[in-house]
């Protein structure tokens, strides 16, 4: 595993969406303490106890993904999740959201964007992407909160498998820990750049 772009790191866009995929899913990340978490990687499904009434956020980028959960320490996130979606259902979602903030030109107004903000059953956020070391890169991340009927359609309808790479996350930062960068680059999830359907993108500010 690598973590090699499509395009040197200096020629990045600001926004894109860069993720582990293939012809038919897109992986995602999420976080979880360990009564949920190991139990959605066993069945493949998330248990009973996951809130389907609260927005869940999926992360594209592995190592945002390790910025948000600490490498997985952070108390109630102990347990990372590597799920593979279906990309028509991703596509559906981001054609479905709203950007999280009001921005001029993107949005007629911020009364357009709040009514906007208030039937969309997804947001998205840009957030800088991190390096190894957690430290802000130029370039941004995708994160895609989903709620209601998104929610309900990423648990039932979206998920091809799940993967706790907990381990992995463990054997990334001890590497980081080691001052092995090398060592650690090689183990990351290969992302590249994310192929999203004409027009998909156009209202969230990419």
């Amino acid at each position: 595993m690598s973590s090699v772009n499509d395009q040197p790191l200096a020629s990045e866009p600001k926004f894109r969406i860069r993720a582990r995929h293939t012809d038919t899913t897109i992986t995602v990340y999420q976080a979880y303490r360990p009564a949920i978490g190991l139990a959605a990687a066993r069945t493949g499904r998330f248990p009973g106890e996951w809130k389907r009434e609260r927005m869940t956020w999926i992360k594209p980028s592995f190592l945002w993904m390790m910025y948000r959960c600490g490498w997985g320490t952070k108390e109630g996130q102990e347990t990372v999740l590597a799920v593979d979606i279906d990309r028509a259902g991703f596509e559906w979602a981001l054609r479905h959201a709203c950007l999280s903030h009001y921005v001029s030109g993107v949005h007629a107004d911020r009364a357009a964007w709040q009514r906007e903000l208030g039937r969309a059953p997804a947001r998205v956020q840009w957030d800088p992407e991190r390096d190894l070391h957690h430290n802000a890169l130029p370039h941004r991340s995708l994160q895609l909160g989903l709620a209601g009927e998104a929610t309900r359609r990423y648990a039932d309808e979206w998920i091809v498998g799940i993967e706790d790479v907990t381990p992995l996350a463990r054997e990334v930062h001890a590497a980081v820990r080691a001052g092995e960068r090398e060592k650690a680059e090689a183990l990351l999830p290969e992302e590249r750049a994310y192929p999203a359907a004409e027009g998909v993108l156009a209202h969230l500010g990419a």
